[in-house]
């Protein structure tokens, strides 16, 4: 007995409705909400979906559940779609379309543009690209896992964007010289720093959008000389790393079982932890490799906080108010970031938006409030590895 065809045009409908009602759309690039109105999400989505059961990420099959597969192609603004598992954890989505829709509107493209797109993954995005540059532009996609490249390739095709798009199968970080330079260079994972030739490949004036470490994404634009880029912060989602990134080890991995070296009471109140996303873009900024999971009881916050090597803490509400603070590991990753919490208060508790990055060949960081007088961090560059 075959199942019967899941009612994705009310499925896509309720999705639209949802963005509709948290105003997702961009403003001032209407074109986006035209191409997702145009190129629904389900034509690129493949037959398998994965789902956290609670435990595990489980297989959805189209053909064997339809309106589960359905719901999660269109689960909601904020909503990715795994669209493949590797070691137990997502390695490739379809974004969710809040971020996608953003993503785009910073972007600036326009009709004639040749952009480049770093991580094709399912090619929905390339094809709003697509949609956007019109015969006249170009989109070249690169992607480095053969099977996406493959898939993509075809679904663009059959969507009508034979001539207009590119798939290559590469490594991203190379970017593309062949179709150098381009108007517009797109990034759909996580980067620790920025390729130069990222920014060798763009025009002067071009713009880049990435997705920086596990948290945010910046606009930068290249400057006329094109011996630097600089731009602002435009958003806090999280993006998958690139597919040579070692994943982030979960909490329990650090920890491995091991007992709290010391131990005691906070006074400070760590609900912001929780709720503050300029807390936590600040501490991003000044810890970049610290990891924070936080969650609540009736107590109030707790928190899980890792180093993703061998550092380790957790702080914990106890029923009558105080917080209690343990922590392991070579570096005590409590007392960091209570001295970068005060940081940001002592200079007023900058805004997430009022940071930004500069990029050249020599050096890159992320600054507040002006790239030339404000408070610097630096971007420390990847280490080579050697063997």
């Amino acid at each position: 007995m075959t199942n019967p065809a899941p009612d994705l045009d009310g499925f896509r409908g309720r999705a639209m409705e949802a963005m509709d009602a948290r105003r997702a759309w961009p403003g001032h690039a209407p074109w986006v909400r035209d191409a997702v109105e145009a190129l629904p999400r389900h034509v690129f989505a493949p037959k398998r979906l994965w789902d956290w059961d609670g435990h595990a990420y489980v297989p959805v099959d189209r053909d064997a559940d339809p309106d589960a597969w359905a719901r999660l192609v269109y689960a909601g603004p904020y909503d990715a779609a795994i669209t493949e598992v590797t070691a137990g954890r997502p390695s490739s989505s379809l974004s969710c379309t809040s971020v996608v829709a953003g993503m785009l509107d910073v972007l600036d493209v326009e009709p004639g543009h040749r952009v480049l797109e770093l991580g094709t993954g399912t090619g929905w995005n390339a094809a709003l690209l697509a949609h956007r540059v019109g015969p006249t532009g170009h989109v070249t996609t690169v992607e480095a896992a053969p099977d996406l490249a493959a898939n993509a390739r075809a679904t663009l095709a059959g969507a009508g964007f034979g001539d207009t798009t590119t798939v290559v199968l590469g490594d991203g970080a190379l970017g593309h010289p062949d179709t150098a330079p381009h108007d517009r260079v797109i990034v759909t994972y996580a980067v620790d720093h920025v390729p130069w030739t990222w920014i060798e490949q763009l025009r002067p004036g071009g713009d880049l959008v990435f997705p920086w470490g596990r948290l945010g994404h910046f606009a930068v634009t290249v400057a006329a000389d094109g011996r630097s880029a600089t731009g602002w912060l435009q958003g806090l989602a999280q993006f998958m790393p690139a597919r040579d990134t070692a994943p982030v080890p979960e909490f329990d991995e650090i920890r491995a079982g091991r007992p709290a070296e010391d131990e005691r009471l906070l006074a400070r109140d760590v609900a912001p932890l929780h709720t503050d996303r300029d807390l936590l873009w600040a501490l991003r900024v000044a810890l970049p490799d610290v990891v924070y999971t936080t969650d609540t009881d009736e107590d109030g916050v707790n928190a899980w906080i890792h180093d993703g090597a061998r550092s380790w803490a957790v702080l914990t509400t106890l029923p009558d108010g105080p917080i209690r603070a343990g922590q392991g590991g070579p570096r005590r990753l409590v007392d960091e970031i209570e001295t970068a919490w005060d940081a940001w208060e002592r200079d007023g508790r900058i805004r997430r938006w009022d940071h930004g990055v500069t990029i050249t060949a020599e050096e890159q960081f992320v600054w507040a409030g002006d790239a030339a007088t404000g408070r610097r961090w630096a971007i420390p560059a990847p280490v080579p590895i050697t063997g």
